[in-house]
């Protein structure tokens, strides 16, 4: 695999940035795994309603996945030194992923008695593969990247990414309608899957033909895990940690149930919950550039303090109505807020340790988190068991058609409380731009358009 970094054809001009190559494939692999998440991944807990999955492995589809996954990334970092090069690491995890969508497909419905834990195991397999190649890509890519213009880079492949999966999202619930009312729903999931598998390899065959990668320089004082732990991280840095593991705590309280608040109590067709889907991510395609922007110009500290405390209201407003336009409009701001905060907390580990070693950085980071991911859905699947569908606050006696939205209330309640008890524990390890918190806030996106707006109605008055 190292020696098709050398390659130089007549596409690449000896006149092109060396580094170009390396940030087109980090833009066009984000749009070739748009295609697997939008139509792939965020369809696996349909499937699994489909082979009759109860919300306990619901909950497990959610969390062990993840956990196992990340936990690859500790074993991509200790096995590094196996590969010849870090483009080669990538490969061979994208590879894995691609061929992962057949057991996925063909498990549950060769054995379809044991469908969905079968299906957990395919899926663990999967996001194994996945995070394999995270520290390694994170490492190639960020090197490839002036500190100061992450953010707008990373807000660019995030952009490509919500809007590809906002087109795959649309087709994959229209192609499931189509099948759904021909009673052969199973065999839209075969093409979509199928569909996502061919896209993860076209990433891997782009990744092939990238030229001009730098090559990765160790540490000169080659540590493990426990060293890093122990010396190579700030305070800062380990409080950040704490916050980030449990925002992904308190989120998954509820996390894995809106499939089945949306499937099955209120009974929306796969296109109105592909609706639902594609709504939160218009809202991040909308406003990305200006979180990127904003992280940039004034830190991801900044950017993490505002989000992280909306982000707490979102999950609240389903206890109030059941109406689809609603539920859209929700999840739209959802994506909105979600987009800022996925940036910050993606790109704060970039700057809070050194660059030799963020690897170790991003493999540690997305531990916690999956640590926190696995205890929410596990506290969820007791919750969704223990709390009743009805409720008496005072006079207030509110009837959801089930239990669901007490747990989403109590989901935003959570964050709302590390939000607030954590945020003032860290700060931005970057020089960036002060400002009042209330200048900040008129530096949103959505808000800083409207100021725009309103200052030129004042101007033109005048």
């Amino acid at each position: 695999m190292s020696h098709s970094t050398k390659q130089i054809s007549g596409n690449h001009p000896a006149s092109i940035d060396p580094h170009e190559s390396g940030r087109r494939f980090g833009i066009r692999d984000g749009l070739f795994q748009a295609v697997a998440q939008g139509g792939g991944e965020q369809y696996l807990s349909a499937f699994a309603l489909l082979l009759h999955a109860t919300p306990f492995q619901l909950s497990i589809l959610s969390a062990i996945p993840q956990l196992l996954g990340t936990w690859a990334q500790l074993i991509s970092v200790k096995v590094s030194h196996w590969f010849p090069s870090r483009a080669s690491q990538v490969f061979w995890g994208i590879i894995g992923q691609s061929v992962s969508w057949i057991p996925i497909l063909a498990l549950p419905l060769l054995w379809p008695d044991q469908a969905p834990w079968l299906l957990l195991t395919a899926v663990a397999v999967y996001f194994t593969c996945a995070h394999f190649t995270s520290p390694a890509w994170n490492s190639l890519i960020t090197d490839l990247i002036e500190p100061n213009e992450r953010g707008m880079y990373f807000a660019r492949r995030s952009r490509t990414i919500a809007m590809t999966s906002f087109l795959a999202l649309c087709l994959a619930g229209a192609l499931l309608s189509f099948f759904e009312q021909r009673r052969l729903l199973w065999v839209g999931f075969v093409v979509m899957f199928l569909i996502a598998g061919l896209c993860r390899s076209a990433s891997a065959l782009l990744l092939l033909k990238v030229r001009g990668l730098p090559p990765h320089e160790p540490s000169g004082n080659p540590t493990g895990f426990l060293v890093f732990l122990r010396t190579g991280m700030s305070e800062n840095f380990r409080h950040f940690l704490l916050f980030s593991g449990l925002m992904h705590s308190a989120v998954l309280v509820s996390g894995p149930f809106f499939v089945i608040y949306l499937l099955q109590d209120l009974h929306l067709a796969h296109w109105q919950y592909g609706a639902w889907l594609a709504a939160g991510i218009i809202g991040q395609f909308l406003t990305l550039p200006a979180w990127g922007q904003f992280g940039d110009r004034f830190g991801n500290k900044a950017l993490l303090s505002f989000t992280g405390l909306l982000v707490a209201f979102l999950p609240m407003l389903y206890l109030f109505d059941t109406a689809w336009p609603f539920l859209v409009t929700v999840n739209f701001f959802g994506g909105v807020v979600w987009a800022g905060l996925g940036l910050g907390l993606n790109n704060y580990v970039f700057d809070a340790v050194q660059p030799t070693d963020r690897a170790k950085a991003v493999a540690v980071s997305s531990i916690v988190n999956a640590i926190g991911w696995a205890v929410g859905t596990m506290i969820g699947s007791v919750l969704i068991i223990a709390i009743p569908a009805r409720l008496q606050v005072g006079a207030l006696t509110p009837q959801p058609v089930s239990n669901l939205p007490f747990i989403f209330f109590l989901s935003g309640l959570l964050r709302l409380i590390v939000s607030a008890t954590l945020l003032r524990t860290f700060h931005e390890p970057r020089q960036v731009e002060q400002h009042t918190h209330y200048r900040l806030l008129w530096e949103l996106p959505l808000l800083k358009p409207l100021r725009q707006l309103s200052r030129r109605a004042i101007d033109i008055n005048q």
